[in-house]
């Protein structure tokens, strides 16, 4: 039963592990440890008692390689895809710009049936005044007629009447 000290790279070699593989089965299997006066840390095995056998993996470049391409077609797929939707959004884009014309037009139209609206609403109301004052009898259009002419007249007729003339105090 030989004890042996050997450090994580050297019990590595032996098994035909990693270092970091080595490091994990120590702390798995709880061997004893120690410190070497180069900072090393050295594992108390004995190399008899251990039934280890390496598990057969594929090399890690091959996994790496299959990883690498398997993203490369991810990326080809979703970049196809991406072309795909500029496509479709050039197209809703197109629909967009031609609908905010459209609306500018029918806006246009209505703000000039607008303003033509109102010029015939208010044509239409002088009409309506003029035909009332058509309607009237001929006597009250004449009073209506000074009223609007003369407003000072129509508004104090009795001061008028009363108060004397700037012609006659000049007499």
């Amino acid at each position: 039963m030989p004890v042996e000290m050997l450090s994580y790279a050297e019990l590595g070699e032996r098994l035909k592990i990693s270092p970091e593989a080595a490091r994990a089965l120590v702390k798995r299997h709880r061997w004893p440890r120690s410190r070497a006066n180069d900072g090393k840390t050295l594992v108390h095995v004995d190399l008899t008692e251990i039934n280890h056998s390496p598990i057969n993996r594929q090399p890690q470049a091959q996994a790496g390689q299959q990883l690498v391409s398997a993203l490369k077609q991810q990326i080809e797929t979703l970049q196809t895809e991406l072309a795909e939707m500029k496509v479709i959004a050039s197209g809703y884009r197109a629909d967009f710009e031609r609908e905010c014309e459209r609306t500018n037009k029918l806006l246009a139209e209505l703000l000039k049936a607008t303003t033509d609206t109102m010029g015939a609403r208010e044509k239409a109301a002088l009409l309506e005044g003029k035909l009332s004052m058509l309607t009237q009898p001929w006597r009250r259009r004449l009073v209506d007629a000074f009223t609007l002419a003369l407003p000072q007249v129509a508004s104090s007729p009795r001061e008028s009447a009363t108060a004397p003339s700037p012609n006659s105090a000049a007499a």
